[in-house]
């Protein structure tokens, strides 16, 4: 008795078929494409027809050699101005990079002058535009401010002199 079920091995089985069906596949492929894109050789018999066939191969290995070598040489051309860019960007944020802001005491004048430049002369003393009010002396308020200490107010009043002056101030 196994511990398995039949299952895994009919999917091993059948995953070694598509192996060989994919494998089969790609060769085939590579076969059409060689064929396609490879001429057959054909030796020549004679040895000046062996060395033309050597100067036409020599002659396109030189070709694809040059156009190797300008991919190259643009690559490396490429890579140098990405790193270039890099580098300047990289300089452009160490430059600009924020302190953190701290709290500045300035007047709107300073604030003003500032933004500005100092072509434009534009007062903006904010405490000068404000109106001034002035408090109207009510009686009630004049009567507090002028008992000040009720102790003495009383000993000022009481007696004889007190009420003589209390005609007085009032007459």
């Amino acid at each position: 008795l196994s511990p398995f079920p039949t299952y895994p091995c009919v999917m091993l089985q059948i995953a070694a078929t598509e192996l060989e069906k994919d494998k089969s596949r790609r060769e085939s492929e590579k076969q059409n494409y060689l064929s396609e894109h490879c001429p057959p050789l054909h030796l020549p018999g004679s040895m000046s027809e062996v060395q033309e066939l050597c100067k036409q191969l020599h002659a396109k290995i030189d070709a694809a050699e040059e156009e190797k070598y300008d991919m190259e040489v643009r690559v490396q051309k490429s890579t140098k101005e990405l790193e270039d860019m890099n580098q300047k960007l990289f300089d452009l944020r160490g430059k600009f990079k924020r302190p953190p802001l701290r709290r500045v005491r300035m007047s709107a004048d300073a604030m003003l002058k500032a933004l500005l430049g100092s072509k434009h002369k534009v007062c903006m003393d904010l405490r000068a535009n404000l109106k001034q009010v002035k408090k109207e002396d009510t009686e009630k308020e004049r009567d507090l401010r002028d008992v000040g200490d009720w102790r003495k107010n009383i000993e000022e009043k009481s007696g004889m002199e007190g009420r003589k002056k209390m005609f007085e101030t009032e007459s």
